[in-house]
């Protein structure tokens, strides 16, 4: 019996200090973009990133790369769509805006671990660059990327 009180003291804890944000971890101080680049994808296996393939000594480069966003000709009027998009979504508060870049936090409900997903419309390029990682952690559990799939879908549909 005692170790059931235990357990149940354990577990009421947690969820304690992950509504305090024990687990929210520390916003990036490097994000944004710099020379064209978006910040390079993180050392462990929870984050993804459309530009991986920019630095060529990065240990995940493959396992982090995913493609770009398509902004469908113009580019400020495809992010004020995915603008409207990431709005709509469980967790997601925009935390920086521009025409060409969008800066989002996503938190998740339960736990309240934060993942930081920067887009970026490269006129050049013709489309959306992504990175989005989790603070804390090594593993999301394929997380990032599947929100960025479906954020693709939705913005393709």
């Amino acid at each position: 019996m005692h170790v059931l009180i235990w357990l149940f003291v354990a577990v009421a804890a947690l969820f304690a200090a992950a509504h305090f944000g024990a687990f929210s971890g520390r916003p990036p101080g490097d994000l944004g973009v710099r020379e064209g680049r978006l910040k390079p994808p993180s050392t462990t296996p929870n984050s993804v990133s459309s530009q991986a393939g920019l630095w060529p000594d990065h240990p995940r480069r493959g396992a982090a790369a995913i493609e770009p966003l398509s902004a469908k000709g113009d580019g400020p009027a495809s992010m004020a769509r995915l603008a409207l998009i990431v709005e709509g979504m469980a967790g997601a508060r925009i935390v920086e805006r521009r025409p060409d870049y969008l800066y989002v936090q996503f938190t998740t409900r339960l736990m309240r671990f934060v993942d930081d997903t920067e887009f970026w419309f490269d006129p050049a390029a013709g489309v959306i660059h992504v990175r989005s990682a989790s603070r804390v952690g090594s593993k999301d559990f394929g997380v990032n990327r599947a929100r960025i799939e479906a954020i693709r879908a939705r913005l393709n549909g």
